[in-house]
């Protein structure tokens, strides 16, 4: 049965780092100067701002945090969960899991996990988002450590080409078969057609810099776009694309323009999504697109390694 538009529930996520957590970027790249970094932290005042905005528009979410995050601020996870919220992991150091082995992935996972225990024991941490979607083909593998580190859904997939991640998978909720065979819930981005007539064209429209670059109308657009087809939104955004007044160190104009074009329009357009439409967290969505539960992993299927 197909849901009405105005029925779907789509899936609204937070990706919870600080503004220095950021790719590729020679002034911050290196943890070892995080710590004096942090001396600018921005993410506790941007993350209550959202749980603000998620509380006056009766809205649910999934809350992905950087483990170095919780570990410096368990008051603030607590919070979340205090609101409500569910709880998953960003990682811990937020390193591209491309570039990463098995081993030192699974170490990763692990940290993160038993810090935002340590700070909600109550917690249930379900679901992983990988810094700058960096699953891409070949680093399938991350998949089948996921689950043996308990994980039970996956929301790291991003369908098109992009700086740091992508990768050609199906749009909307479904199922990945892992190299081991076991099937895991995955909660791929959002990409559709936006724009008008010769300029418009696939792509994401619900998160991070696409979001804050693009018009309201065209969000919108993409919103309905993949409602008609049963397909909710994703929504990802970072505390820092709420922050006009982020601290902001040197890298290449191109890179600058993407990360802070359109500042001071987030939490307007978030306003204006939770006003319009129905959300709530990435494993709740899942669940009622895929008809899943996602209390523990999946029995293997088979010893294919190809999405479903």
């Amino acid at each position: 049965m197909v849901a009405h538009p105005r029925e779907l529930v789509h899936a609204l996520s937070f990706d919870i780092e600080d503004w220095f957590h950021i790719v590729e970027i020679t002034a911050v790249e290196d943890p070892k100067v995080w710590p004096k970094l942090h001396e600018q932290s921005i993410v506790e005042k941007y993350t209550d701002l959202i749980l603000k905005v998620c509380d006056e528009g009766k809205a649910k979410a999934t809350f992905f945090v950087l483990g170095w995050i919780a570990e410096r601020h368990p008051d603030l996870v607590r919070r979340i969960a205090a609101a409500g919220h569910e709880l998953a992991t960003h990682s811990y150091w937020h390193r591209k899991v491309y570039e990463l082995s098995p081993e030192v992935f699974r170490e990763d996972i692990q940290r993160s996990i038993e810090v935002l225990k340590c700070a909600a024991p109550s917690a249930d941490i379900r679901g992983f988002r990988a810094p700058s979607f960096s699953i891409t083909s070949g680093a399938e593998w991350a998949f089948d450590v996921l689950m043996e580190c308990g994980i039970t859904y996956d929301a790291s997939l991003f369908p098109a080409e992009r700086g740091h991640g992508g990768y050609a998978c199906q749009p909307g909720p479904h199922m990945v078969t892992t190299p081991k065979g076991r099937r895991l819930p995955e909660l791929p981005m959002s990409i559709a057609p936006v724009g008008m007539g010769p300029l418009k064209k696939r792509m994401c429209y619900s998160g991070g810099g696409y979001l804050r670059l693009l018009p309201s109308f065209m969000i919108e657009q993409g919103v309905q776009s993949e409602a008609a087809h049963n397909r909710p939104t994703v929504v990802y955004l970072h505390p820092r694309d709420f922050a006009p007044d982020c601290p902001r160190p040197a890298m290449p104009p191109h890179r600058r323009f993407k990360c802070y074009v359109g500042l001071d329009t987030t939490e307007r357009k978030l306003r204006e999504l939770l006003s319009r439409h129905r959300w709530d967290t990435c494993s709740r969505v899942l669940q009622q697109q895929l008809g899943v539960g996602l209390d523990q992993p999946l029995a293997p299927m088979g010893p294919t390694a190809a999405t479903a």
